[in-house]
């Protein structure tokens, strides 16, 4: 057994509002320099809808993420390397700027500087790209609240089997909001696709970067992820991807997209996990076991036997503390109620979701039912306005069970605490039926319901021992190529920030914690 740290994030979708403030904050930090303005390294999908960019789950076409060969053994789903070898300098599996959207602005100085005319003046939209007048007609969130319905959800790759059920007639629709980031996967394809090495999982969390200096821009790593949540940069040559936003988390702080949800459906915590299994797990032969084969890889952090290799393994105290208060385990691996996105792609991705029940109880009301009864809720779960079977095709390779499972703890947990709001005692009969206690439930409404800032995000901060490692990686971040007056020059016309230590990431952490300057001031390192 070799223990490892992983940081990882779980997303209640009950709680999306899909307002897009994740998106557009994770757009002002990360990728709001010339090369990717089509990028969102976060992003809100409606479902049903064909997503960023378009058709992405289509596997047949896009060929990403890993298969189970003859042999037992797994391969790239886009082929080994000789074939990569043969395509290096033509790949045919990367989505088109057709597939993402033409990024556009709009010619606002036209309203500006417009003399007095009888009409109203327009701002024309203006191609980002070219510079020239564009017809809008695509975006990363062209299906928002079903907009692009019916003429585009149809063609969600995960209704596939289930058509005949799905209604998108305005009285029959359904949708919820699926917010998207690259998934820091434990077996990530990209890293095994790209053939520059540039693609890496740091060994500290299991955070995938890319190394902007070894990166060669082939994009085998935009083909190999299956989820596309790798971009390339067309201005500086370069893959770029999600972050994790590491030099907050090093700090202690939650990503940006956590910190400003407005729904506050973000939990990020540590797992540990055995890396001698990985390989095993995502080589299961039924898809429908790879859930329960990574729940497996996930180590108790309250085992006395884990505990005393995790420290055999380098893993530091805090970080063991952490992990025992980690609110990502508690909700994948206690209650049983996140589920890890697309398991059936092998990746072993590690940004889990709970799945939405909100509509079974707005449907029960309307019927004119108690729509907080555990009786109704319990057999209302079969005729979820939601297919199962959808939300299954999401999260669990079809496995309708667990989903049922899950909706049912779910269920129960708003049956059992509707008892303490109306001052009823509660019914035990509620929990056992799911094979819950009474404190587990309560607990779990916590988590999930009034959970406060510090149990929401558990994130143990870098250590100063390995901050040399750190800096060491710090080139490899994707701003290094942002436009900074006064920094050096790069091959493309970018200029070149200075590579940061830790001690900078514990300032900034004062800057955003400090209420006046005096408060600076006092937490200023010595000179």
């Amino acid at each position: 057994m070799k223990v490892m740290a992983q940081v990882g994030m779980v997303m209640n979708l009950d709680k999306c509002i899909g307002c897009h403030t994740c998106s557009v904050t994770c757009k002002q930090t990360w990728t709001n320099r010339r090369g990717v303005e089509y990028v969102w390294f976060n992003n809100v999908e409606t479902r049903p809808g064909v997503g960023y960019p378009r058709g992405y789950e289509d596997q047949e076409k896009w060929e990403g993420g890993w298969v189970r060969g003859r042999n037992g053994k797994l391969k790239l789903r886009s082929g080994g390397r000789l074939k990569k070898l043969s395509q290096i300098f033509s790949n045919p599996n990367l989505p088109g700027l057709d597939d993402y959207y033409e990024p556009w602005t709009y010619d606002y100085d036209t309203l500006i500087s417009s003399p007095v005319i009888d009409t109203v003046p327009v701002a024309r939209p203006k191609s980002l790209i070219t510079g020239r007048d564009m017809k809008i007609q695509w975006s990363a969130n062209w299906d928002d609240d079903l907009g692009g319905a019916p003429e585009t959800a149809p063609k969600d790759p995960m209704l596939k089997g289930i058509e005949e059920r799905v209604s998108f007639d305005y009285q029959n629709a359904f949708m919820f909001y699926l917010p998207r980031i690259c998934e820091h996967c434990l077996n990530p394809s990209c890293v095994a696709s790209c053939p520059s090495g540039a693609m890496y999982k740091r060994s500290e969390d299991g955070i995938v970067l890319v190394d902007q200096d070894a990166c060669r821009g082939w994009r085998m790593c935009v083909s190999g992820c299956p989820y596309k949540k790798v971009y390339f940069n067309h201005r500086s040559g370069k893959a770029e991807k999600c972050t994790l936003c590491y030099p907050r988390l090093e700090v202690g702080q939650p990503t940006v997209c956590a910190e400003t949800c407005v729904g506050r459906l973000r939990y990020l915590g540590l797992f540990l996990y055995d890396a001698d299994r990985v390989l095993e797990a995502a080589s299961v032969p039924n898809e429908q076991d790879l859930y329960k084969a990574q729940l497996d890889v996930l180590l108790d952090p309250h085992d006395a036997d884990v505990i005393a290799q995790a420290r055999r393994d380098g893993i530091p105290d805090d970080w063991l503390e952490a992990a025992q208060r980690s609110p990502v385990y508690r909700l994948a691996k206690d209650f049983r109620v996140a589920l890890p996105l697309h398991p059936e792609y092998r990746t072993m991705p590690m940004v889990w979701y709970i799945p939405p029940l909100s509509p079974i109880v707005d449907a029960l009301s309307r019927s004119g039912h108690d729509a907080e009864d555990a009786g109704n809720l319990f057999g209302a779960i079969d005729t979820l306005r939601i297919p199962a079977q959808y939300l299954a095709n999401l999260m669990t390779a079809g496995d309708v069970t667990v989903i049922n499972d899950v909706l049912a703890r779910l269920a129960a947990m708003r049956s059992y605490m509707r008892d303490a709001n109306l001052g009823n005692p509660f019914d035990d009969r509620i929990p056992d039926a799911v094979g819950m206690t009474g404190d587990e439930m309560r607990e779990m409404y916590r988590l999930l319901a009034i959970a406060k800032y510090e149990e929401r995000y558990v994130i143990p901060a870098a250590h100063k021992e390995v901050a040399s490692r750190l800096d060491e990686e710090m080139p490899g971040c994707s701003v290094d190529f942002d436009a900074v007056p006064g920094g050096p020059e790069t091959a493309f016309g970018g200029s070149r920030v200075t590579p940061v230590a830790i001690e900078s990431f514990h300032l900034t952490k004062q800057r955003a914690e400090a209420q006046t300057h005096a408060q600076l001031q006092e937490g200023a390192p010595d000179a």
